[in-house]
């Protein structure tokens, strides 16, 4: 079974909509094409892992805001599984603290952190993190890696809130 992970930018107002009813929420990835919704494909737990130096079941020991660019702290609703779980989502204020953390990590510094990552993995072999082999395995999290900043750039500019889930 494939684990893809989601990012959506949404208002405020959005925001508040989908706490207080989350099938509005549902409705809205009934849409096949949402602007605002960017797919990272199964690098969710490998870019955590590179930010973080933590997998999913080490999570509440990685610090904020990294911590929070592939999962929040808060959860929509508890009855709102999206496929593994319920959405979470991450504050206009939290969103500005991602956006500027994001931003201080260059592609050098990033492949850093992928070195030591990998170098990690393969001594701890965390095995809830699917980890490729070979030198794609690079380029295909910064690739993702490099869309995940832009798109916190973008909801930080427009004081936009961030939901996630993996689906």
């Amino acid at each position: 079974m494939s684990m893809i992970g989601y990012l959506l930018r949404v208002s405020e107002n959005e925001l508040e909509g989908y706490l207080q009813n989350y099938l509005l929420l549902e409705e809205r990835l009934l849409d096949d094409i949402d602007p605002a919704l960017l797919d990272i494909d199964k690098t969710w737990e490998g870019i955590l892992y590179i930010l973080t130096g933590h997998g999913i079941s080490t999570i509440e020991e990685a610090k904020p805001p990294l911590k929070w660019v592939i999962f929040g702290d808060y959860i929509i609703d508890e009855d709102l599984d999206m496929g593994y779980g319920p959405a979470e989502y991450r504050t206009v204020d939290q969103v500005k603290e991602i956006s500027d953390a994001l931003q201080e990590i260059s592609d050098e510094k990033f492949k850093i952190m992928f070195d030591n990552a990998d170098a990690k993995m393969r001594i701890d072999s965390d095995p809830g993190i699917l980890w490729p082999e070979g030198d794609e395995a690079f380029q295909y999290h910064l690739e993702y890696f490099k869309l995940i900043k832009d798109f916190y750039c973008k909801a930080k500019e427009n004081g936009e809130a961030v939901i996630s889930f993996i689906a």
